[in-house]
């Protein structure tokens, strides 16, 4: 199994961060089976204020490389990624259009 860590802010605003969160009550099924299709096992979102961490853990197939490249083939991901745009502000150092930012493990008990 792999594991992968990404940051990534919210815009600070409330209103917009209760719209970001019932959002993801609701993820589009195009979406959801996207994650699925190319071997993500599990996902979780965790918010504290405005800072959003994403843990992705994965099958041994999985290759985030190979996924980015499906994304950019969809519709409906790019869609959602468009929409969800509204919400997310990059990380100070993240690539032009870059979204989620990997973390760099520094400690594990």
């Amino acid at each position: 199994m792999q594991r992968y860590c990404f940051a990534l802010d919210l815009v600070d605003d409330p209103a917009l961060i209760a719209e970001y969160d019932e959002w993801h009550t609701r993820v589009w099924p195009e979406v959801l089976a996207s994650l699925q299709d190319a071997g993500i096992n599990r996902m979780e979102i965790y918010r504290a204020a405005n800072r959003l961490f994403l843990i992705v853990e994965a099958g041994e197939t999985y290759s985030p490389v190979l996924k980015a490249a499906k994304d950019a083939a969809n519709p409906h991901v790019q869609a959602w990624e468009e929409m969800m745009w509204k919400y997310q502000k990059a990380l100070p150092g993240a690539e032009p259009g870059q979204k989620w930012m990997r973390m760099e493990k520094v400690f594990e008990l």
